[in-house]
């Protein structure tokens, strides 16, 4: 009788060791797709504090048409508007965030193709010097985006893998959603002057 509570105990130690190492890899990774996606705003946050410079440079240099900057300002401030709670990083949330973000691109894109008709706009330093950095910061935040989605790959792995799947459940760990491609940039936009 001993020795079966001893095995029982020592199962039991042996079996909470291992729920625990799971649960701290489980928060582990949890914070490391929470970090990320500080990052991943914090990239959307540069692009949105270039655009008023953006706007206002466009402005000041050119007769401009009222509709594409008033565009650009709205987009910008519904993309501002739209949160995600790092808590609730769930796929439907991602494409919300990530439509209002599609929206101040595709107005963004707009207003650098319709610069094209003035050309002492383009000559400006200082618009040449926004437009430089609008550019680095869209790398930047497709860098921030790819970077997500790997650890949140990560993540979704060890919350769905044995036996990981079953503290993951208990915990309260859920899958996390991944930044997705939209459905507009499956085609390439159209460019006319």
């Amino acid at each position: 009788m001993s020795k079966s509570i001893i095995v029982i105990v020592i199962l039991l130690l042996v079996g909470g060791m291992f729920g625990c190492s799971s649960y701290n890899g489980l928060v582990q990774k949890d914070e490391n797709v929470n970090e990320q996606w500080a990052k991943v705003q914090s990239q959307y946050q540069r692009r949105a504090d270039l655009i008023p410079n953006l706007v206002n440079t466009v402005k000041g240099a050119a007769e401009f048409e009222r509709g594409t900057l008033t565009d650009v300002i709205n987009a910008r401030a519904k993309a501002t508007s739209t949160q995600v709670n790092v808590d609730d990083l769930s796929p439907e949330n991602i494409q919300k965030f990530q439509a209002a973000q599609d929206q101040l691109s595709g107005a963004l894109s707009r207003l650098l193709v319709s610069v094209e008709r003035y050309p002492d706009l383009k000559a400006n330093q200082n618009f040449l010097e926004l437009q430089a950095q609008l550019e680095g910061t869209e790398n930047r935040i497709t860098v921030a985006r790819n970077d997500f989605n790997a650890v949140v790959n990560d993540y979704n792995q060890s919350v769905r893998t044995f036996p990981n799947a079953i503290f993951a459940g208990i915990f309260g760990f859920d899958r996390k959603g991944f930044f997705e491609a939209s459905q507009a940039s499956q085609n390439a936009p159209t460019v006319t002057f």
